[in-house]
């Protein structure tokens, strides 16, 4: 099981010696793009997107393009998200559309995507309920993809849910799959890290946020702060 961090300090990557989960539009604020140090994975940035923009503005062919810049420059990319459409209600009222209509584009994209990439970028799941979410597996499985032959399974719109119970339903209606849970928050992995196949968060910056800072560091919080984050990682993964 692979936990990537998450960050919002892109330039961790040059040399943090764990996972990290950094975002495009984090990145894309850096001039040159560092040379990753460690194994990570690039976050599309789509809940900003959909919520700023009420849709993708960037083509399909230019998120590819600046993929391949991070696989060539960056490097030790393990794997990119796609271009989906999560479907909080908070993103659909944006929209103007559907859970349907979101599950249809964010399948639409993976395939143009996949066809530019390879193997490179994943296959996302997108819904709300958990019937929903399977659903989205038979809209992957109607358009040629095998899901179960796939090495990482993305599961989006969970993390800004405070459902517990929900997440887990929907993680477990959808094994034997290898899930990739998107900001999956401390106690919903701590439940579900035996059957998730890698996970991100960046739980840490949040809680840190309206905590003292930690003896030594002269910063008023350690939301930005790498040693919290590393040794809120190391608690995670020991619990």
């Amino acid at each position: 099981m692979t936990f990537y961090l998450g960050t919002h300090e892109p330039h961790w990557l040059r040399n943090m010696d764990v996972p990290l989960f950094v975002s495009r539009r984090r990145l894309e604020r850096l001039v040159v793009p560092p040379v990753a140090f460690h194994r990570w994975a690039l976050d599309s940035g789509g809940f900003t997107e959909l919520h700023k923009y009420g849709g993708w503005e960037m083509s399909a062919s230019e998120y590819a393009r600046r993929v391949q810049m991070y696989v060539d420059e960056t490097g030790k990319l393990d794997w990119a998200a796609p271009q989906d459409w999560m479907c909080e209600a908070t993103a659909l009222k944006r929209t103007g559309l559907t859970v349907k209509e979101h599950q249809r584009l964010t399948v639409e994209n993976f395939l143009e995507l996949r066809d530019l990439l390879g193997m490179i970028v994943i296959p996302v799941l997108q819904g709300w309920e958990r019937d929903e979410y399977l659903e989205c597996v038979d809209l992957y499985d109607k358009s040629g993809v095998d899901l179960t032959s796939e090495p990482v399974v993305g599961v989006g719109s969970i993390c800004r849910r405070d459902a517990n119970a929900a997440i887990n339903e929907v993680i477990r209606s959808l094994q034997p799959l290898k899930l990739h849970g998107f900001g999956v928050k401390g106690d919903c992995y701590l439940e579900n890290k035996h059957i998730l196949a890698s996970a991100d968060s960046m739980a840490w910056s949040r809680g840190a946020r309206y905590k003292p800072p930690l003896e030594g560091c002269t910063h008023p919080h350690c939301q930005n702060c790498r040693l919290y984050a590393l040794r809120w990682r190391e608690k995670m993964l020991v619990s």
